[in-house]
């Protein structure tokens, strides 16, 4: 975990605190990056206990698209149940269903991302624009007027959920040099609905099909350092893992890019802490035999996306020192 306390370091030795949303100030850095080759070992932080369990029932969480901190807990993930009920803000919003609900958060954009579309029914190509549409899944919701009723617009109104994930595990088996195979979660006309606006915003993978390997890289606009970075790590680090095993590609660099880098003030003893502990060597990475592995079966199974539990994920060789508690800003 070296390049992750080499990033703490500079961000208290050359970061400015700011004040923010939390109330809580922050030492902040713009523009940080941490690299990891998967090869030599998972990027599991081992200045404290990671509460790994917990990160990988986040990570299915998103899988499945969940939106209700009570999803979240029955698979044995907490970290969101603040969100859900003690922002003030949420908690006054007229989008919330009620307790526990966080809105379209991560899960919903990565597998339901809503995609509209609108047909001028008056233009010339407007038969072949609808077929194609229609063809790509797209379902008629009704027509729109501009208000002129003297000659009104006729304008039709289209409709479908997209599959982000789904559709990066295609495009890596079908066209595995594509610099476009990424996700994201950053969704302007839903911001307002979510608890907790995005932080990690965009995955790319990144396909070397001659070395048989997959790399992805990962870009957070806002992270802290403290609780939410080694989730985050875990999490983009086993997500590699498991679309390596679906698509038959050994996962090989991680790279995380950083918008704000930022240490919350209540977290600096924690972290001073874990700067005063050497780390241990970095652990594997061990998923379940039960997850098809492509470069056995030769069959494509990506549903299994939907068939991912937290205990598919396995530490081998973790070494830690003492957990370390912090209060999370809300």
């Amino acid at each position: 975990m070296k390049p992750y306390l080499d990033l703490l370091r500079d961000i208290l030795d050359h970061g400015s605190w700011q004040e923010n949303r939390t109330g809580i100030r922050t030492c902040s850095l713009p523009g940080a990056m941490m690299k990891f080759d998967l090869q030599q070992g998972f990027p599991a932080v081992t200045t404290k206990k990671l509460a790994f369990k917990t990160a990988m029932a986040e990570l299915v969480g998103f899988l499945r698209a969940q939106r209700n901190a009570a999803e979240f807990r029955q698979l044995g993930c907490k970290v969101w149940d603040q969100n859900a009920n003690q922002n003030q803000q949420w908690l006054n919003n007229p989008y919330r269903l009620g307790e526990d609900d966080l809105g379209p958060i991560y899960g919903v954009q990565w597998r339901q991302w809503p995609a509209y579309k609108l047909l001028d029914l008056d233009h010339p190509h407007a038969e072949a624009q609808l077929i194609h549409a229609q063809a790509s899944g797209y379902q008629s919701i009704g027509y729109l007027s501009d208000g002129d009723q003297t000659q009104p617009k006729r304008t039709l109104l289209l409709y479908k959920a997209i599959d982000q994930l789904r559709q990066c595990l295609d495009l890596i088996m079908t066209d595995p040099g594509n610099r476009r195979i990424l996700f994201h979660g950053w969704n302007w006309a839903q911001l307002d609905e979510m608890a907790l606006p995005p932080c990690h915003l965009l995955y790319q993978f990144l396909v070397n099909p001659g070395a048989g390997e997959i790399s992805l890289c990962l870009y957070i606009r806002s992270n802290d350092m403290g609780l939410g970075a080694p989730f985050n790590l875990a999490e983009g680090a086993a997500l590699l893992h498991l679309i390596g095993r679906l698509t038959g590609y050994t996962p090989r660099w991680f790279t995380y890019f950083i918008g704000d880098a930022h240490i919350y003030e209540n977290h600096v003893p924690m972290l001073q802490e874990q700067l005063c502990r050497s780390p241990f060597p970095a652990p594997q990475l061990i998923l379940s035999e039960r997850i098809p592995d492509y470069r056995v079966t030769r069959e494509y199974q990506p549903q299994w996306l939907e068939h991912i539990t937290p205990d598919d994920f396995q530490l081998s060789g973790y070494r830690h020192h003492p957990a370390l508690q912090a209060s999370m800003a809300v």
